[in-house]
């Protein structure tokens, strides 16, 4: 009797610990939380366990974002925020009533926070993403940044460097575990480092760290500062992993085609100047006519600079293909930048791999990639845009004759020679004509 007792309570045990293992298993855990601080807005990624539905709320004085999450729980701690950037002050956690996780963001202002979810991938599982931008951001290009770009100078490049994917997307991972976000990252500044020793160029990053920029959101910043190239960085990967070398991509012609609808409809878009040229005033017919033209332009220099900078990697590795390729990448559909893509190598070759890890063959690339565009510039330097005469600056407070020749890359006796100015005092509100091109 007493042995079928002690057979009976241990039964009972594995029958609870049984129970209690299903109920864990069917819980969704909230296993980590992964911040990326971009320019323009905070991204959080929640990483789970399994699949989430989650309700987000907003709450004043003070300013909090709410989130709750059905059937989760939270494994270990939340990070604590030594460096919380412009938004998030602190993140706590609760559970307001049973079976229900809340994550609670202070903030140190108000936010417009998108929130969604995300299937697993090569590289994580499901994920609940927050971003928070400011107040006033439209769509996913962040804040609205109203201050007129610098003057474009006629006699100084702009070359505009993307380094592909970022922050939650990695990109492409090698058999080592190299991700592509890290090696574009690199040789992008390896390129900024020999662009802006040039006195005749200057750079312009896309994304200065791992963070993530939209795919539109990267073709607006080069066309807001003006550039006179965009170049994109990546590094392939292919299922079979024999398969080698550099590749150039230059924008397709139906690629093309097929932006003109998008871009005409879009009524910032045509408010853009193209070829020196509004769209706004101009009427369906004429507006149409005017962009194929510039796109057709655009996508010609940009054949003939992906043909110099494939000649230049051509100098130092195999090529995958010995042609520039064209596809409908949407990085590449600006209608009035020349713009390419760089498949730097196949980082699912094992011993391109091996190579782009080494920083040694980076700035081998990086030179190959500067060395194209010197070409290209040389035997077109009427490629790069021109000034459109003196542009007026508004005298602010604390502003200095110094300082305003300084950030437009001019010189304080012309700015005093230009607007008649007898000595170095200025006061706030007056204007001053900025001029454009130096004199030679």
């Amino acid at each position: 009797m007493r042995g079928a007792m002690s057979f009976c309570r241990r039964m009972m045990c594995v029958s609870l610990l049984l129970g209690a293992g299903v109920s864990d298993a069917a819980a969704v855990t909230v296993q980590n939380l992964r911040i990326w601080r971009a320019p323009d807005h905070t991204r959080l990624v929640f990483d789970l366990s399994g699949p989430v539905s989650h309700q987000l709320f907003e709450l004043s004085n003070p300013d909090r974002l709410v989130l709750d999450l059905d059937g989760a729980t939270l494994r270990g701690k939340l990070p604590s925020m030594d460096d919380s950037g412009p938004y998030l002050r602190q993140i706590r956690s609760g559970v307001p009533k049973q079976g229900v996780l809340r994550i609670v963001l202070d903030l140190k202002q108000p936010v417009r926070p998108r929130t969604f979810v995300l299937t697993p991938n090569r590289i994580y599982g499901h994920r609940l993403v927050t971003d928070l931008y400011a107040p006033d951001a439209e769509g996913e290009v962040g804040p609205v940044d109203r201050t007129p770009p610098p003057p474009k100078r006629s006699s100084i490049i702009v070359v505009a460097i993307d380094a592909g994917h970022g922050g939650e997307d990695a990109g492409a991972v090698g058999r080592r575990g190299t991700q592509e976000k890290r090696i574009t990252l690199s040789v992008a500044t390896e390129l900024q480092r020999l662009v802006d020793r040039d006195p005749a160029m200057r750079a312009v990053m896309i994304r200065k760290s791992d963070y993530y920029v939209s795919l539109r959101h990267r073709i607006a910043l080069a066309r807001r500062h003006q550039a006179d190239v965009f170049i994109s960085i990546h590094a392939d990967a292919f299922p079979k992993r024999s398969v080698q070398g550099s590749s150039v991509y230059a924008l397709s012609q139906r690629g093309a085609s097929s932006e003109a609808a998008r871009w005409l409809a879009d009524k910032e878009n045509t408010a853009d100047l193209i070829g020196g040229v509004s769209l706004r005033d101009k009427d369906d017919l004429l507006a149409k006519v005017l962009w194929d033209l510039s796109m057709t332009k655009t996508v010609s220099d940009s054949l003939i600079l992906a043909q110099d900078v494939l000649d230049e990697l051509g100098k130092i590795g195999r090529l995958h293909r010995k042609r520039v390729e064209q596809a409908g990448f949407v990085v590449l559909k600006s209608p009035d930048i020349p713009s390419v893509l760089v498949e730097t190598a196949f980082i699912s070759n094992p011993s391109e791999e091996r190579l782009l890890r080494s920083r040694k063959h980076r700035r081998r690339v990086a030179n190959a990639i500067y060395q194209g565009v010197k070409r290209y510039f040389r035997r077109f330097p009427s490629r790069v845009a021109r000034g459109a005469g003196d542009n007026e600056y508004v005298v602010k407070d604390g502003d200095s004759l110094s300082a305003i020749a300084a950030k437009y890359g001019t010189s304080v006796n012309r700015l005093k020679r230009v607007n008649n100015l007898n000595g170095d005092v200025i006061r706030q509100g007056q204007k001053l004509r900025i001029p454009v091109d130096e004199e030679g």
